[in-house]
């Protein structure tokens, strides 16, 4: 993943010339945490600003049943932790946007990927973003388990879905999982950027499946990842991650 010398760089954009995503989709994670504090409306905003074209962020289920951004199950500080899903909306900290309160807020065109982080918020992501007009073939809903995603295929038709693992994890080996994405009606497949090569996106590409690669917060990270024909980038740096891409598609 070193700086490609011209002589390689050629091999390396062979793939890239049949990304699915033309233009890769530019996630920020948490809404750009490097930039701004996570999961916020503010973050979101200059994630935008900045160039992104799409969106990362996290959801939870209050009490009272109502979606909220937030990556982990609770709230406060450490000695005073408080679960999520046992307080009402109005109890959270304000700095913790509902998902109504984000699309109100949040305008635009952009893609939004959602981390599933409790397994009953999928339909309700689903109902909220179609409540708000939001474009369900934007909406990415992400999730390590096959079994939950076929059946979130069931609740929608059009809402992309997302593979969200490791490769210690796929223990059948990618092709095999890949080819069961396809088959479930998967959209897209999300590994940390160090476990992507140009075969596996070619393989992704070949059952017109997306590749997505998180954590890639260096600039020579996030060159590879485009030379190889990745289909999206999450990471932290929005700014270097957009201009990342601004710098490689005016490349001769």
């Amino acid at each position: 993943m070193d700086d490609i010398a011209d002589p390689l760089r050629h091999a390396y954009c062979m793939e890239a010339l049949n990304r699915i995503e033309t233009t890769p989709l530019l996630f920020a994670h948490r809404g750009g945490k490097a930039d701004a504090p996570e999961n916020t409306i503010e973050a979101f905003k200059k994630a935008l600003s900045n160039g992104s074209n799409g969106l990362e962020s996290d959801v939870q289920i209050t009490k009272c049943g109502h979606v909220v951004l937030h990556h982990d199950h609770h709230f406060g500080s450490f000695f005073k932790r408080k679960l999520i899903n046992r307080h009402e909306l109005d109890s959270l900290p304000s700095a913790i946007p509902s998902l109504q309160s984000f699309y109100s807020k949040i305008t635009g065109e952009y893609d939004l990927s959602i981390d599933i982080k409790d397994a009953r918020a999928a339909k309700k992501v689903i109902e909220v973003s179609k409540e708000f007009s939001f474009p369900l073939e934007k909406l990415w809903l992400c999730h390590p388990s096959l079994e939950k995603m076929s059946l979130w295929r069931n609740l929608d038709s059009t809402v992309r879905l997302v593979n969200s693992t490791t490769l210690d994890h796929v223990k059948e080996g990618p092709e095999r999982r890949i080819a069961t994405l396809s088959e479930v009606g998967v959209d897209a497949f999300n590994m940390h950027f160090s476990e992507w090569n140009e075969a596996l996106v070619s393989l992704c590409h070949r059952f017109k499946i997306r590749s997505f690669a998180w954590d890639a917060q260096e600039e020579r990270q996030i060159n590879w990842l485009f030379s190889i024909g990745i289909d999206g980038v999450f990471s932290d740096h929005v700014k270097k991650m957009t201009s990342a891409w601004e710098r490689y598609s005016e490349r001769d």
